[in-house]
Parts: structure tokens; C-alpha cells; sequence
């Protein structure tokens, strides 16, 4: 139970790391689907 227990730990410190680190260097969502090549714009067409 224990090692389980520390395993989830592990998987939230490393995503919340993950997060952390990469949104410093610059790479989040927001930026991924905000390129030229998304045109959110002409949904309706």
C-alpha cells in the first residue's frame, strides 16, 4: 500500500513539475492551437 501510495505521489509532482517547467519555457496549449495554420475563424463556412 505504501509503494502505491508513494507512486501516486510521484505521478503528481512529476506532472505538476512538467507543468511548471514548461510553461516557463514557453509551450502551453494556448500557444500549440494559435499558429497561422488554425483557422478558428471560419468555423461557420
Amino acid at each position: 500500500m505504501k509503494s502505491m501510495l508513494a507512486a501516486f505521489v510521484a505521478v503528481a509532482v512529476i506532472a505538476l513539475g512538467a507543468d511548471i517547467v514548461l510553461e516557463g519555457m514557453g509551450y502551453s496549449v494556448e500557444d500549440a492551437n494559435a499558429g497561422p495554420a488554425v483557422r478558428l475563424d471560419d468555423a461557420g463556412e
